[in-house]
């Protein structure tokens, strides 16, 4: 049987190196909807948004991990994540989640009563807490734990 193709991935964020190995596929979500990179993809560049990566290891396992936002570039042989934060799910404390989730809602309705009050961030915070909890359930549910 031929020995499949792969692809040499990392995914740094500005405090470390969160993962190094070859995959054999990454699914990302990206301004412009959720690509799959798959060996010999078309290079390319493009921003990536808050969201869950779902990576395929050589073992034919799924790893999961959650982004809030960067740049991809993908080139022939190799992908590098530059991601402003990464976590794998295993790393995810649900109680921290909901915590900061709880202060970015609250944080949120009070942009929605002050006019000077920038909306985006809380917006982007928000939406990072969302993508982080959505990690941890599905890398929950495909681990098979309560």
């Amino acid at each position: 049987m031929a020995e499949k193709k792969s692809i040499k991935f990392e995914i740094v964020t500005p405090d470390r190196t969160v993962l190094k190995q070859e995959i054999l596929q990454v699914s990302v979500p990206t301004q412009d909807g959720e690509i799959t990179i798959l060996p010999d993809h078309i290079p390319l560049v493009s921003i990536l948004k808050p969201g869950i990566l779902e990576i395929k290891t050589l073992d034919q396992e799924t790893e999961i991990m959650s982004v809030s936002g960067g740049f991809i570039e993908v080139l022939r042989d190799k992908v590098v994540i530059l991601a402003d934060t990464a976590e794998r799910a295993q790393e995810l404390d649900e109680d921290k989640i909901t915590a900061a989730r709880a202060l970015a809602e609250a944080a949120k309705i009070e942009a929605l009563t002050r006019s000077d009050y920038d909306f985006s961030a809380v917006a982007a915070k928000l939406e990072t807490e969302l993508a982080r909890e959505r990690a941890l359930h599905k890398w929950r549910r495909l681990k098979n734990i309560k």
